[in-house]
């Protein structure tokens, strides 16, 4: 990227030179700067500086800064105006200056750092899928004679923005003995992009109801991990809780009149999820993992004794799904829509007469149904210009029947990954059940850091098809009082592997341990509840001591 109005040639050249030399020594780099000894203080300047996830590249020096908590924001090029970028450069204020107090400052303070230069080359705020995150950040001299220090930020969009403001967060530290903030290691050059387009979590509302803020609190912490996907299974089996203005009895299948979601609050999630760069894409499970349905509309079960699958031969099913769709285009802009289909036992079909004589009368066998059902809801998403996504189920089970558009999201077996889909020119979205499945309580981090979404493939045509991974937050044993420790930090184990270069780590390197501890106590400071790293989740502190340590 070029940064003319940021850094002149000479820095620039100089830097990107640097950067070439620097990729040689990455792995050397990485553990000079963020490596911790686990009994070593975070006082003066030879505190450790982390960041989580790792960038793609960077050179760093060995200056200490001080940070303005006055800083200031000056915006250019064609995005300057920017809403997005603004409302979050005083959110990361908040963060990055927490300690110190805007209107009782000291006088003669001589800061260091007092600017912050951002440059957006394009003023599209579209969020789809593989918008541009790429980013570079510059801390340090304004060029090679100059003593004035700058803070840079250049980017194509203003997400790629939004993950250089969270990387620069975390090179901040608010140092107490001098009450100021301090960014250590200057002078910094990074330049990162993700390593996938998508990066997600699963959160599931049905199995217990998650609170509007809740759901906020776990968006707001996907963003320091620079997730960008929130997968919103709004709907199972067990409750139907939102709220479709077309067919308004569906959620009196929720659990009670207070765990429900209206209309406007999707659309204030999906909002709130867009200023801080992350895509929500909405599942609405068919045909399996449906009997809530029926509680509002009785119609749609086979029969009240068996309420599942979804009755296939009865047409007001299809116009239910088609409804419940057209309600959800008006909120939900993301390109891809979960359409489930997974674990669907046709044996209700085959055991209630009147839909056992419908397949009769069109030949057709439970497992025709099922292929026949998927192919009419996927019609029905894309004819309102959604792209489909399914769990795996349906690639397995109905190849020839899945539009060459629809995306497989991988989960149910231990050892296979995502490379029989893409070997079908499927895109393919990795979630193996065994290990990103957060619920799994046995499963320790560095299981989840370890494992390698493109295991096994190693056609690179192939490789492009895995958009990425996501783990996923079944809520069956967890509800709105221990989410946040189940889902961190484990989720951020995947986030790394999802974001950064695939040679960045093992969960064998101390240095990755040590940052993601560092990671994990940055998380705590801001009010996230994330569990102590080397415990199984929800386990407490095994004694007195420091959360860096824990």
């Amino acid at each position: 990227m070029n940064f003319p109005s940021l850094l002149n040639p000479h820095s620039y050249s100089l830097l990107a030179v640097l950067l070439l030399f620097s990729q040689s020594l990455f792995t050397v780099t990485a553990s000079r700067n963020l490596h911790l000894n686990r009994h070593q203080q975070f006082d003066g300047d030879d505190s450790p500086t982390y960041i989580w996830p790792l960038p793609w590249q960077y050179t760093s020096g060995e200056l200490t800064l001080t940070v303005d908590p006055n800083l200031t924001l000056i915006t250019s090029g064609n995005g300057a105006n920017s809403s997005v970028v603004s409302e979050a450069f005083e959110r990361y204020k908040r963060i990055i200056f927490e300690h110190t107090h805007l209107n009782s400052l000291s006088s003669g303070v001589d800061y260091d750092l007092t600017k912050l230069n951002i440059f957006i080359h394009s003023d599209n705020e579209e969020l789809q899928l593989g918008v541009d995150e790429s980013h570079t950040l510059y801390v340090g001299t304004s060029d090679e004679h100059s003593v004035i220090y700058v803070i840079n930020i250049e980017a194509n969009t203003v997400y790629g923005v939004l993950r250089a403001l969270e990387t620069l967060s975390q090179l901040c530290d608010f140092h107490y003995g001098t009450k100021t903030v301090r960014l250590y290691k200057a002078p910094w050059f990074i330049q990162d992009k993700p390593r996938f387009t998508y990066r997600g979590l699963l959160l599931d509302t049905s199995r217990h109801f998650m609170p509007i803020e809740i759901i906020k609190q776990v968006i707001e912490s996907m963003s320091y991990a620079k997730l960008n996907v929130l997968h919103w299974h709004i709907i199972d089996e067990e409750s139907f809780p939102l709220e479709v203005p077309s067919y308004p009895k569906l959620w009196k299948g929720a659990y009670t009149k207070r765990e429900r979601y209206t209309t406007d609050d999707a659309a204030e999630i999906v909002n709130f999820a867009k200023m801080r760069g992350i895509n929500v894409m909405a599942e609405i499970d068919v045909p399996g993992h449906a009997e809530a349905w029926g509680v509002g509309y009785p119609d749609l079960w086979p029969s009240p004794s068996c309420p599942e699958p979804l009755d296939v031969s009865n047409n007001f099913t299809f116009d239910v799904i088609s409804g419940i769709l057209s309600d959800l285009r008006k909120i939900f802009p993301f390109e891809l829509f979960h359409l489930g289909g997974d674990e669907v036992k046709t044996d209700c079909w085959s055991s209630t007469p009147h839909v056992n004589q419908w397949l009769q009368d069109h030949n057709m066998t439970g497992n025709d149904a099922y292929k026949y059902f998927v192919q009419r809801a996927q019609e029905i998403a894309m004819s309102l210009n959604w792209t489909p996504v399914s769990w795996e189920e349906t690639f397995y089970f109905v190849p020839e029947s899945l539009n060459s558009m629809t995306v497989v999201q991988y989960w149910l077996r231990e050892w296979v990954t995502c490379q029989a889909v893409v070997a079908k020119g499927f895109r393919c979205i990795y979630s193996n059940q065994y290990v990103w499945y957060l619920d799994h309580l046995d499963v320790t981090w560095n299981k989840v850091y370890d494992l390698e979404p493109l295991a096994d493939i190693a056609d690179a045509s192939e490789q492009q098809l895995v958009l990425g991974g996501e783990v996923c937050m079944w809520t069956a044993t967890t509800d709105a009082s221990n989410v946040q420790q189940t889902i961190w930090p484990r989720a951020a184990a995947a986030a790394e592997r999802l974001w950064s270069p695939r040679e960045s780590g093992s969960s064998s390197d101390t240095a990755v341990l040590s940052r993601l501890e560092y990671f994990r106590c940055l998380l705590t400071r801001r009010g996230v509840p994330a569990a102590p790293v080397q415990n199984l989740p929800l386990q407490p502190p095994n004694g007195a001591g420091s959360c860096y340590m824990q």
